[in-house]
Order: structure tokens, then C-alpha cells, then sequence
């Protein structure tokens, strides 16, 4: 009898678990692999930020993570599907500045909010972006590629990674410092801009080094300036575009980690650890800036506190350069 009793309370404390508790406490999180959408096609800052934490993140949790490109919509179609995923820590969105913090001033309805349908986890890295041109081009140095652009009007062409992304304003602050006209051409990520613009299809991308350092010491492509207040390590030869005479030309990038919003602060928690721990290792240091970018650490708070800032500043340099969707 008191055994049956005992059985009876034990079913009941069960069905209580597993009706009333919070999503992270059904068992140590994570149980299954983990999805990292990334809303860019393969190559480019957001992809390689992306792969720089997927090892030493799936040792660190016992499950494997794992990359998803989901390209297109200027990144909409990929934070459309975190946006609606289930708040469980098992699908999350490496997140780019220029969808993030730029889409929500430029589309309408872009079909997610960057603060409402998101819960910060950790920043990641953040890096200036290059001036990179064809070789072919007959130009040697940034003041050479403004003179043959307003001798040129119209002539040459530049690449971005898509409408609203921070490439596609770079080009539009460029033609405003410069007083030049040069056609916008947005594609699906920046991997396939650098292929065209290696392939002469396209003539100028003001991209981040990740996706163009190798490209440029390869000789690939040309750099002729670098938007960041000094020199990159892997670029030495490349003048920043003070020191090449272009002053107020300084823009930057950052990559970040976002989960869908309500996520349990558990599963956060757990991730921004493991996430920071990665970052501070010399290893991920390393193939940071041997790509052009830096590792940088925010707790979920100071992230969530930087995404709403960052919101405000990237609407005023939107809306101050009149850069619209096409």
C-alpha cells in the first residue's frame, strides 16, 4: 500500500515536471544539435564569423553545431526564420550589422523586428571594410580611382551584399564624399560579389577583409583603402582612407549572436559562456585578425543595450545619406 503510494506521488511529480517547467530545465541544455543561420551566402565576415565559433562550440556542448546559409531578401529570409523559431536555443541567427541594425529603416515590412522578435546572446567580432577594385582597373591608389570615377561618370559599377546592407551604404557615402556617380550591384552575400569582382563584372566592393584579405595579398584583387583609424595587421600595404585622403570615410561592421525572442535566460546564459570562453582563446584571436577582423565580448545585457544604440545611429546615417531600397 505505501509502496503504491509512493509510485502514485512520484507519476504525479513527473506529470508536474514536464507540464510546468521552463523550456532550458527538462534536462541540460543542449540535447540535439544546434542550427546557426547564417543570412549570407558561403564566404564573407558573417559566414566565417560564424564558422570560427561551430568547433570549439560543439566540443564545449557535447552536440554538433551547424551552419546554415539561408541568403536572400538582404538577409530578411534568414531572420525571418529565427525570428519564428522556436524559443528553445536550438536554431539562432548570426546576425550582420548592416541586416540588423540598416533593414529595419529601409524595408517596410521586412517581416521581423531586431528588438522584439530577438534575444541578444553574444557579440562576436567586428571588423572596418576595404576598398578592393579590380587589377585591371587602370587606377593604383585611391585618389587615382576618384579622379578616373568623376572622369568616368557612370562607367564604373560597385558590388554590395545585398540593398541596406552596410557595403550598399559605404558605396552610397563614398559617391557623396567623392562627388562621384558609380552604379549599385547588389547581390546575395559578398561570397559572390568577390567572385565577380575578381572576375571583372564588377569594378569597386567596400566590404569587410574577411571575405577580400586573401584575394588582395594574392593579388587577386587591389586594396586601396581600409576604413578604420589605423592599418589592418594583414593588410600592412593598405592605407587607411585618412592617411589616402578621403577623411570621414570610417565605417565598420560587427556580428553578432541572436536567438528568437523568450529564449530561456538559461540557454543564454550557457551560450554567451561558452561563446566568450572561445573568443578569449588566442586561437580564435589569431584567425581573427589574420582575416581583418577583431574578436569582441558583450554579456546578453550589454548586447541588448548596444543593439537598441546602434539601431538609433545606423537610422540617422541612413536617413542623412538618403539611402532607399531600389
Amino acid at each position: 500500500m505505501q509502496r503504491r503510494h509512493l509510485l502514485s506521488q512520484i507519476a504525479a511529480l513527473s506529470v508536474g515536471a514536464s507540464l510546468g517547467a521552463p523550456a532550458g530545465a527538462q534536462g541540460k541544455y543542449p540535447q540535439r544539435p544546434i542550427t546557426l543561420v547564417v543570412p549570407t551566402a558561403p564566404g564573407g565576415t558573417t559566414d566565417f564569423t560564424a564558422r570560427l565559433i561551430t568547433e570549439p562550440l560543439s566540443r564545449a556542448l557535447g552536440q554538433s553545431v551547424i551552419v546554415d546559409n539561408k541568403p536572400g531578401a538582404s538577409g530578411n529570409i534568414g531572420n525571418q526564420l529565427v525570428a519564428r523559431a522556436k524559443p528553445d536555443g536550438y536554431t539562432l541567427l548570426v546576425s550582420y550589422s548592416g541586416y540588423h541594425v540598416g533593414n529595419p529603416h529601409l524595408f517596410k515590412q521586412a517581416g521581423w523586428d531586431p528588438i522584439k522578435d530577438f534575444t541578444p546572446v553574444a557579440m562576436m567580432t567586428r571588423a572596418p571594410q576595404v576598398i578592393a577594385i579590380n587589377p585591371k582597373l587602370p587606377v593604383n591608389n585611391l585618389t587615382e580611382l576618384i579622379a578616373y570615377a568623376k572622369a568616368n561618370p557612370g562607367k564604373l559599377n560597385y558590388a554590395s551584399s545585398g540593398n541596406g546592407s552596410i557595403q550598399h551604404i559605404a558605396g552610397e557615402l563614398f559617391k557623396q564624399l567623392t562627388g562621384t556617380f558609380i552604379t549599385h550591384i547588389p547581390y546575395r552575400g559578398s561570397g559572390p560579389a568577390v567572385q565577380d569582382l575578381m572576375a571583372g563584372q564588377v569594378d569597386l566592393f567596400i566590404t569587410t577583409p574577411a571575405g577580400v584579405v586573401s584575394q588582395i595579398q594574392g593579388g587577386r584583387l587591389k586594396g586601396v583603402g581600409v576604413t578604420s583609424q589605423k592599418r589592418l595587421t594583414s593588410l600592412p600595404d593598405v592605407p587607411t582612407t585618412t592617411e589616402a585622403g578621403l577623411r570621414g570615410f570610417e565605417l565598420d561592421s560587427w556580428f553578432a549572436l541572436y536567438a528568437p525572442a523568450n529564449t530561456p535566460a538559461d540557454v543564454v546564459q550557457t551560450l554567451n559562456t561558452e561563446i566568450n570562453r572561445i573568443l578569449s582563446s588566442g586561437e580564435a584571436r589569431k584567425k581573427a585578425e589574420d582575416s581583418g577582423t577583431d574578436v569582441e565580448q558583450m554579456s546578453p545585457k550589454q548586447l541588448a543595450d548596444f543593439t537598441q544604440s546602434e539601431l538609433k545611429r545606423w537610422g540617422q546615417i541612413i536617413q542623412t545619406a538618403r539611402i532607399t531600397v531600389e
